[in-house]
């Protein structure tokens, strides 16, 4: 599964973006009873139906011509990542940079996982919040999940 998700990401992602938008991943995965290979795409305006029927229609023959899963039926799906996606590249941080984010880590720091705040700073090593208890820096290492906090 690890190789599917290889291959499709090193071939499709120069196709994806030249076609004006971002691969945020790939995924092969058993779904509704049989194997579902999903592409989640973005652009900075957000992604509509019609953007992923596009992508669709333009990796499908491509997908067909490399058979990344060596003949194995699977379901083509390619989709937003939706406003609750997680934040796990630099480039959803950038995008993220100034607004409110839950951080949950791997292991507790001062007997909490979960930490809410905004994000003031990254790097390639570490991200920083402002809490409610002030400034905090974690370890990219030691954090779980990232995801902008929505509220209606």
């Amino acid at each position: 599964m690890a190789k599917v998700k290889q291959i499709c990401e090193e071939k499709l992602r120069p196709v994806i973006e030249e076609m004006g938008y971002e691969l945020v991943e790939v995924n092969f995965e058993k779904e509704n009873g049989g194997m579902s290979l999903i592409f989640t795409i973005d652009k900075e305006e957000g992604v509509t139906i019609d953007d992923c029927e596009i992508v669709n229609k333009k990796i499908d023959p491509i997908l067909d011509e490399l058979n990344p899963t060596d003949d194995k039926p699977y379901t083509l799906v390619v989709s937003s990542p939706g406003l609750d996606r997680p934040i796990k590249t630099d480039r959803d941080l950038k995008r993220t940079l100034g607004k409110e984010i839950d951080l949950t880590l791997f292991a507790k720091i001062d007997g909490q996982k979960l930490f809410t705040g905004v994000l003031k700073s990254y790097d390639e090593k570490t991200v920083t919040l402002e809490t409610a208890k002030g400034e905090k820096t974690f370890e990219r290492d030691k954090v779980a999940n990232m995801k902008l906090v929505i509220k209606f």
